[in-house]
């Protein structure tokens, strides 16, 4: 798998806002992929240095429209943590 295809977007919630201060960042990445792939896609896109990363399967909720019921999508979230000496990720500075 290419760096590119295992990170699928950033996640951009009031938890994640917070982390960022403490050089966590969430994203959303490929169902088939693992820590160490994350760990080495991170660090080839954004050219950081990745401490730690942990990945969390969030599975899809019950919604209704109507009388119609369904499930929203699932997907696999992974934290990523930075060393201390490492530089911060341009895209989220922008955001805060």
């Amino acid at each position: 798998m290419v760096a590119h295809d295992i990170i699928v977007r950033p996640i951009l919630s009031e938890k994640s806002y917070a982390d960022i201060a403490n050089k966590k960042y969430t994203f959303e990445v490929a169902k088939s992929a693992n820590k160490t792939q994350v760990k080495k896609a991170i660090e080839e896109i954004f050219k950081v240095k990745v401490e730690s990363v942990n990945i969390s399967n969030v599975y899809g909720k019950i919604k209704r429209q109507g009388r119609h019921e369904g499930l929203t999508g699932s997907y696999k979230k992974a934290i990523v943590q930075l060393t201390e000496d490492s530089k911060t990720i341009e895209f989220f500075d922008s955001l805060s």
